[in-house]
Formats: structure tokens, C-alpha cells, sequence
């Protein structure tokens, strides 16, 4: 049993995604927000597979050369899982890490929601050329109503809004406080997510033209399916995606006062279950995603405006589509604030998942020396 430096009362929504205390909350979101279970079959785990020789593998650190085991324990990671062929090949988890608990995987929820929208897609009930205010009217006037699923899905929504994590006065807080992630203030609510995205305004450029990364865009393209099925987002994932993988515990989404799920960053799932999206991406859908589908995931976005985008330092020759990164090289990845990543790398057949507690949400000469890592250890004997 893990005994922490603090206590439970001492954490709180202004404190719970900062160290120490994000070592204990990101395992367990759903006691600090609001949150809605995405079942699963429920099935035992299988047994955990050691990190093995990986342990020793070199691998590029901010300062030099170190071990993989040493990397993943100087970075603040909780889960490491590898699958080599379908296969559990190595793990490793930090002392305070249950495997068995579901861990916030942050941004990876956007890729989520990129497959499951491929999902309904396919079934014919949504389409990614609908508008927003098609399905949504009450975002009519907003920065949001003619953008298209695709749009939102892309990055390349048109929209007034910055995304900084730190901000505790601004419009960041201000979503925050909508999605009940920050703490209320002058004991005045924000509007419920749904009706601060309707208060936002379009920027000077058109839709579909600049990739500017903003977790709003997700966050209305959730509620878009939502609208546009009658469904609950957490009743469609478990339905069409977290049920069919044949995934082994129960995942959680957290919600905001109205319930709409929070399709940007909101989701919680153990490693291993993770690792299994990951391997059906690999193969192409296996049969639970359609495979033109995820054709049209694996072929990329405009990766002319991805160089020219805020996220442009992440990936030489890059770009983003259905919410999953492109590394230019042929793999695949989701990204999450705070160190969470999916990886995928199809030509040694290769998923790997990460998920961390980093003291800060952005690190980009971390996340350098993760992408390097990840690469290295996909390509290792």
C-alpha cells in the first residue's frame, strides 16, 4: 500500500493536477469531478510482464544518456506499457501506480473521440461535413456555427481563445470553471461548458485554413455527436468502441453540471486498456472501426497547414487529423497534457502507452526526449 507525503482533505480543485497530489488524482478523477463510466465487459486482467531488458535500453535524456528505467522514473511516469504483435511485451509502474486504477489520460481523449466519431460516421449517423449550428443551434453567432465536424476534429476551427494552461483569471479559467475543473469564484458559476462555447467569437481567418490547437474544438465536437445521436458520449463510447475492443475495466469521463462530457480531456482508462486502442489502430480497425475509416485516420491531415501551426515543433513533416498526431515518419500518437502518450508505430509493430504525473501540463524538451525515447524502444530487439 502506497502512503503518500499528504492527505486526502488537502486536496482540492485550485491544487489537484499539481505534484504532489496529481501522483493520487490523476488515478482518481472521478472523485474530484464529476464523472460518467464508460463500461466495459469487465473481464480479469491478465498477468503484468516485467520491463525486462528494456530496463538497460540507452535512451536520450535532457542532461545525456540514461536508461529507460532510469528516464521513466526521473520524468514523474506512472504507467509504461509496451505491445509487441498484439502482445503484452513489458511494463513498469511507479510505486504509488495501481495498474488496476483507471489514470486521466488527458489529451489521448481527443483521439477517443476521433474514433468514435469514425464510428458513427460509418454507421451513417453523423456526417463529417455537417455544420455545428446544423445540429446545434443554440451556437448560432458563435465562433462555432459554421465550422464542420471536420473542422473541429482537424484543429482548424477559426475561433478567438488561447489555450493557457496556467491562466487563473482569463478565458482558460473561465473553461475550467466550466467543465468544473477550476474552483468557482466570488460565488458566481460559470455558464456549463455548452454555454461558454456558445459565447465565443471567430477569429479573422476562415475555417480550415491555419491549424491552431485548442481543446474547445473537441470539447463542442463532443456535443455535437451528442446532439446529433440523442446519446450520452460515455453510452456511445462503451457501446461502439470500449465494449467491442473487448476492454477489461470500466473508463470514466468527467462532466460538467448539465452532464455534457468533457470530449476534450476527460478521460480516465488503465494503461493496458490503452495499449489494446492502440493495437486496434494498428490494425486498422479490426473489425470494430470500419477500415476506410481508419483509412482515412492513417493517411494524415494538410500537412502544409501543419508546418505552418502552433504545434509545428512536434513533428518535422507532421500533421494532425481525427485528433491523432502524425509524426511524419509513419506512426501514429495521442498526446495528453502532463506526459500522457499513445504511440503506434505499425512497421514494428509496436504500441506503447505512457502516462505520467509531469509537474507541468507543456514541457516541450521533454517531450522531445519522449518522442525519442518512444522511438527507441519501438525499434529495440
Amino acid at each position: 500500500m502506497t502512503t503518500h507525503s499528504f492527505r486526502r482533505q488537502q486536496i482540492n480543485l485550485a491544487n489537484w493536477r499539481l505534484q504532489p497530489y496529481s501522483q493520487w488524482t490523476f488515478q482518481n478523477a472521478g472523485e474530484i469531478v464529476p464523472s460518467a463510466t464508460i463500461a466495459s465487459r469487465r473481464k480479469p486482467e491478465t498477468t503484468l510482464r516485467a520491463l525486462g531488458g528494456l530496463a538497460s535500453l540507452p535512451v536520450d535524456d535532457l542532461s545525456g544518456a540514461t536508461s529507460l528505467e532510469q528516464f521513466l522514473a526521473r520524468h514523474s511516469t506512472d504507467a509504461f506499457v509496451v505491445m509487441r504483435g498484439g502482445e503484452f511485451a513489458a511494463e513498469w509502474y511507479s510505486p504509488h501506480c495501481d495498474p488496476s486504477r483507471p489514470h486521466l489520460i488527458f489529451s489521448i481523449t481527443k483521439s477517443m473521440t476521433g474514433l468514435l466519431a469514425a464510428a458513427l460516421v460509418e454507421r451513417g449517423m453523423v456526417a463529417y461535413e455537417t455544420r455545428t449550428d446544423e445540429v446545434l443551434p443554440e451556437m448560432r453567432g458563435s465562433a462555432f456555427a459554421d465550422a464542420t465536424l471536420r473542422h473541429l476534429l482537424d484543429m482548424q476551427v477559426s475561433v478567438d481563445f488561447v489555450d493557457d494552461y496556467l491562466d487563473t483569471q482569463g478565458a482558460f479559467d473561465r473553461y475550467r470553471r466550466a467543465m468544473l475543473w477550476n474552483p468557482e469564484k466570488g460565488g458566481a458559476d460559470a455558464p456549463p461548458l455548452r454555454g461558454f462555447l456558445a459565447s465565443l467569437s471567430k477569429a479573422s481567418h476562415p475555417h480550415g485554413t491555419q491549424h491552431a490547437y485548442h481543446s474547445i474544438n473537441t470539447d463542442m465536437a463532443g456535443l455535437f455527436l451528442e446532439a446529433a445521436t440523442g446519446r450520452r458520449f460515455a453510452d456511445l463510447m462503451s457501446e461502439l468502441v470500449w465494449k467491442p475492443l473487448g476492454a477489461h475495466s470500466d473508463a470514466f469521463i468527467t462532466v460538467d453540471r448539465e452532464g455534457a462530457s468533457r470530449a476534450a480531456g476527460g478521460m480516465s482508462t488503465t494503461a493496458r486498456d490503452l495499449a489494446r486502442v492502440g493495437e486496434m489502430i494498428r490494425l486498422r480497425g479490426a473489425g470494430i472501426i470500419a477500415q476506410a475509416q481508419m483509412a482515412d485516420i492513417w493517411s494524415g491531415g494538410n500537412s502544409t497547414i501543419w508546418a505552418a501551426g502552433d504545434q509545428a515543433w512536434l513533428f518535422d513533416g507532421g500533421s494532425y487529423r481525427s485528433c491523432f498526431y502524425h509524426d511524419g515518419r509513419g506512426c501514429l500518437a495521442g498526446i495528453g497534457i502532463h506526459g500522457q502518450w499513445l504511440w503506434i508505430d505499425p512497421s514494428t509493430e509496436t504500441v506503447i502507452v505512457r502516462l505520467s504525473c509531469e509537474p507541468v501540463p507543456v514541457n516541450e524538451k521533454l517531450d522531445h526526449a519522449v518522442i525519442a525515447m518512444l522511438r527507441a524502444v519501438a525499434i529495440a530487439s
